[in-house]
């Protein structure tokens, strides 16, 4: 896709697709609940090297690659990425399997809130008024579920500290999208390379589970790809503050499957808790519509 006059609007599509398409990858990891997560993992991985690969030959971007590469500073900060995401991956995948869709979608509910304390943290933002009470309402959210259920909702808050790491990471890592990606599936690919060769020899479900399965795991890697891909279109076409709210699109799916089709309890407490977060939500996203018309008000 080439930039034009209504790049915004194309934008816009990218990455409503984007998040529609992360917000139903719980349907595409159900149907591979017969593997073993960290198989499933193995393949997201390798598939996703092979994918990103091919279209960094077809953009001629491994020179950009390389130039990236030549500093010490954004090879450790990559490859740290890169453990970061497949953590994050593994997570996500054995969560769903496990019948948390809802657990997974609160994490990524919270995660834009943390990104926002990783850059008063480490990046000298400063936090809003609205930021703060956001973050903490979110933090009230957390404590309910601590307070009625007994326990912290681990999963949650795992998904979202790590995708909020990685974020900063590339963030602050000089790299673009493809090649960064490409990078990071590539600091993982030699382990898990050895360990499907292994398990291709001892039981392992690639060409020994059925034609269906090799073929959903072969499509993991575009699984994986598209959307990060066009999440990164979309970025550069749009104001952050649309793209920050539209990223809920892919929570509110999740919650949906996890509620509709999954039929995960989803007692009163965690209904309260959600609802902390979604007021917290809220606050987040319309800050930046509200700041955007009075800023409009006053020139106009």
């Amino acid at each position: 896709m080439q930039a034009s006059g209504n790049s915004s609007a194309v934008g816009a599509v990218a990455a409503v697709c984007a998040f529609v398409l992360w917000g139903l990858l719980p349907l595409y990891w159900k149907m591979l609940q017969s593997v073993p997560p960290f198989e499933v993992l193995c393949h997201r991985i390798v598939w996703s090297l092979f994918f990103v690969a091919v279209l960094m030959h077809m953009t001629r971007r491994w020179a950009e690659l390389r130039v990236a590469m030549g500093s010490t500073r954004n090879r450790i900060r990559m490859a740290a990425a890169g453990i970061l995401v497949g953590g994050n991956w593994f997570l996500y995948i054995w969560a769903v399997n496990d019948g948390r869709v809802i657990e997974t979608s609160l994490g990524y509910y919270i995660t834009p809130l943390l990104n926002v304390l990783l850059g008063c943290l480490f990046l000298g933002e400063k936090l809003s008024k609205a930021q703060k009470i956001a973050l903490a309402l979110a933090a009230c959210g957390v404590g309910v579920q601590l307070a009625m259920l007994g326990k912290l909702p681990w999963v949650a808050l795992t998904l979202a500290c790590s995708f909020s790491v990685y974020g900063l990471l590339r963030k602050t890592a000089n790299v673009e999208s493809v090649p960064g990606l490409f990078f990071e599936t590539a600091v993982l690919t030699p382990a898990t390379l050895v360990y499907l060769l292994w398990l291709d020899g001892n039981g392992g479900a690639f060409g020994h589970a059925g034609v269906e399965v090799s073929l959903l795991l072969a499509g993991a890697g575009v699984c994986t790809s598209v959307p990060l891909l066009l999440f990164a279109f979309a970025a550069r076409r749009m104001h952050l503050g649309t793209v920050g709210i539209l990223q809920y699109i892919a929570p509110s799916i999740a919650f949906g499957l996890g509620v509709f089709v999954f039929n995960e309890p989803f007692p009163v407490s965690r209904l309260v808790s959600f609802c902390f977060i979604w007021c917290a939500v809220a606050i987040y996203s319309g800050e930046p519509l509200w700041r955007r018309r009075k800023l409009r008000r006053v020139r106009g």
